[in-house]
């Protein structure tokens, strides 16, 4: 199949590794340009060695700071092009896992899962409006739809897939489609599943036993192409989609 998607512009925000770092690999190898943002910016260096092709650029930045985000997008929009595509891929649980955590932890929270994304939007989709044709895939969670595990975590993802939902039906006449997809548990070095699995072996073996009809943890790579084909131009009819990745995850 033909993604239809040489050439387009790809800002990857969280691709210093992980899921973030498999997206943009994925986009280089169907020859989009792409430009990763992240806070490491030694990793985000090997990042953009590891693809293919030119024309892909990074910026380190902690996006949660308005000034770092605004110069972070200047700089790629200069060195990659306008955006054509947007994947918000931030996010976390930034150590927060008390249901009675104070009001503030609640606030960066969401702020660092929901509010970056807004501020990134608002500034880049108005140019899709205008070329009528743009692709924006927020990486929420299946813990926000299933609200299981960490609060505070689970209720911003649940807050950002509700919001992509609706920003994709605002914008979908103009050519605009925004979706989200909702990963399950997956594991890449350094994570917290691949922690777990060292450190905590029995936890998930019972969680594997209990909430994972796959048996199994998955990979970055099996989510990545998902992101990838809803940034694409066959994903014309996926206004406001959301689309569960999780193994049959219950």
């Amino acid at each position: 199949m033909d993604l239809g998607i040489t050439g387009k512009k790809v800002l990857v925000t969280g691709a210093s590794r992980g899921l973030g770092c498999e997206i943009a690999k994925l986009f280089a190898q169907e020859g989009c340009n792409v430009g990763v943002i992240a806070r490491d910016e030694s990793a985000l260096k090997k990042v953009v060695t590891e693809l293919e092709g030119d024309g892909h650029a990074y910026y380190a930045a902690d996006l949660l700071e308005i000034k770092q985000l605004e110069d972070a997008l200047g700089y790629l929009e200069k060195n990659v092009g306008e955006f054509d595509i947007i994947i918000n891929n931030l996010g976390g649980s930034l150590g927060r896992y008390n249901v009675l955590s104070p009001k503030n932890d609640w606030l960066e929270m969401w702020n660092f899962n929901v509010g970056v994304a807004i501020e990134i939007n608002n500034r880049l989709i108005p140019k899709m409006q205008a070329k009528a044709w743009g692709r924006v895939v927020h990486v929420s969670s299946i813990s926000g739809r299933h609200l299981r595990g960490n609060p505070p975590y689970a209720l911003t993802k649940s807050c950002l897939t509700d919001y992509a939902k609706i920003l994709g039906r605002a914008v979908a006449k103009d050519g605009v489609i925004v979706s989200s997809v909702l990963p399950g548990a997956f594991v890449f070095q350094g994570s917290y599943w691949d922690q777990a699995g060292k450190e905590e072996p029995e936890k998930l073996r019972d969680f594997l036993n209990h909430y994972q009809n796959i048996g199994r943890l998955g990979t970055p790579k099996e989510i990545a192409a998902f992101v990838v084909f809803l940034a694409s131009a066959q994903a014309t009819f996926a206004a406001g989609a959301d689309v569960p990745i999780d193994g049959g995850s219950v």
